[in-house]
């Protein structure tokens, strides 16, 4: 999964759970920029941020290696 496409799930959870941009940047405890900086799979997004957003939207990233 490339930052695009975590992007597009960011935002059709959060559009899912019927949370605007500002609603749910309240609830990660950030700014709507960095809202709008996730939605658009920005790779400057620092990763708290992004394991804050994901934690609100009960959603998870799994990393995992070629074994």
């Amino acid at each position: 999964m490339n930052q695009r496409e975590i992007g597009n799930t960011i935002r059709t959870r959060r559009k899912l759970l019927r949370l605007t941009q500002e609603q749910l940047a309240e609830l990660a405890g950030c700014s709507k920029p960095s809202i709008i900086a996730a939605e658009a799979g920005k790779p400057t997004l620092r990763l708290d941020i992004l394991f804050a957003i994901l934690r609100v939207l009960n959603l998870h990233l799994r990393i995992e290696g070629d074994e």
